[in-house]
């Protein structure tokens, strides 16, 4: 069974984050110039949120706000939802599409040690049932 640690190993555990009262206009550059859809909103080591793409769209752009002027803190979904290293891929690609969210935060401890996004889930998916039907051909065969 596949884990979000198998994951991690594989896509590493880089984490984008920014600070609550830092601008909206802020967290979209930095999406950008990193090229995720999503940042942890994060005081030091303190996990408080979680800033998307969907987010800006919804509640700035269609609410006319500034992104300069707008703090993250204002926009950002909290409480986040996370899942732990030992939590199967599966499992999160149901929390994934229960919840109608694409990015979950991996805490151990109580730390934030990666992200995970539905791509991931979904490319692992992909690559394991590749890896099952090769299984599966062989035996067959051979």
């Amino acid at each position: 069974m596949l884990l979000v640690k198998h994951l991690l190993e594989t896509k590493g555990a880089q984490v984008h984050a920014i600070a609550p009262d830092e601008p909206v206009l802020a967290a979209i550059k930095r999406m950008a110039e990193h090229q995720v859809g999503a940042l942890l909103v994060m005081r030091g080591d303190t996990l408080l949120g979680i800033v998307s793409e969907r987010d800006y769209a919804r509640k700035v752009i269609l609410h006319a706000r500034s992104s300069a002027d707008t703090p993250v803190a204002e926009i950002m979904s909290s409480p986040v939802l996370t899942v732990g290293p030992g939590d199967s891929v599966e499992a999160c690609m149901r929390l994934c599409t229960d919840s109608r969210v694409r990015h979950l935060p991996v805490l151990e401890r109580g730390k934030v040690i990666g992200v995970i996004s539905i791509g991931d889930l979904v490319k692992a998916t992909i690559d394991e049932q590749a890896q099952q039907i090769e299984h599966l051909q062989r035996y067959i065969v051979g």
